[in-house]
């Protein structure tokens, strides 16, 4: 039974003063990054083929998970695995998301208005909206899964809102549910599904328990 380890991305560099502005990882974002691969380590994924989006912060993840792993090989892309723009989605549903106190003072203001333009966007039927991100992601996932024959394993690195689109998809939840989802979402973080027999199941979701104890310090969500 194939099993497929999606991790999200380690910690970018928010607001950070780069050509690439938030699709840099921090200092912290690629300790977390090496920590997963040392974890994928421990798993021992079966042959696994390594796959990532194609933003700077999810193939940089992948470069430092695979070494850190001792995998061989380069991480293949594929843009259905790239996030959605936060900063182009809070302003095209900024109406929406705007609460009373104006522009948000810190980073659980900023979670606020990005929930509420996430649910906006969820909420609009325009076609290529929410719904084709998220069938692009889902698709993704399935055809990864029609790769891997009996015996081999995948390792993704994505980010945050495809990991609650798929995880909302695999468990029927609601437009408020997925939006929970995509607010607890742990860097480095591993998600992990099961292809079998009846499809396509989530196994676990979020599993940052390397980043515990000692390693608490390494723990962020943004």
């Amino acid at each position: 039974m194939p099993v497929v380890h999606l991790v999200r991305h380690g910690q970018a560099s928010f607001g950070a003063e780069t050509a690439h502005g938030y699709d840099v990882l921090s200092d912290l974002g690629r300790r977390q990054a090496e920590v997963a691969g040392a974890e994928l380590a421990r798993r021992a994924p079966r042959d696994p083929l390594v796959v990532c989006g194609t933003l700077n912060r999810q193939r940089d993840t992948a470069e430092l998970l695979v070494k850190a792993a001792g995998l061989t090989g380069t991480p293949r892309t594929d843009p259905r695995w790239n996030e959605y723009d936060h900063i182009d989605l809070v302003r095209r549903y900024g109406a929406a998301s705007q609460d009373a106190s104006g522009a948000p003072a810190d980073n659980r203001g900023a979670q606020r208005v990005l929930d509420r333009a996430l649910a906006a966007w969820m909420a609009d039927t325009d076609e290529g909206g929410w719904e084709r991100f998220a069938t692009g992601a889902f698709d993704a996932l399935r055809g990864l899964v029609a790769e891997l024959g009996p015996g081999r394993d995948a390792v993704v690195v994505t980010s945050g809102g495809v990991l609650a689109a798929l995880c909302g998809r695999l468990l029927s939840a609601p437009p408020a549910g997925i939006v929970a989802l995509n607010r607890v979402v742990v860097n480095a973080a591993i998600t992990t599904v099961v292809a079998g027999s009846a499809g396509v199941s989530l196994l676990s979701f979020n599993d940052h328990a390397h980043f515990v104890g000692d390693r608490r310090p390494l723990l962020t969500y943004r």
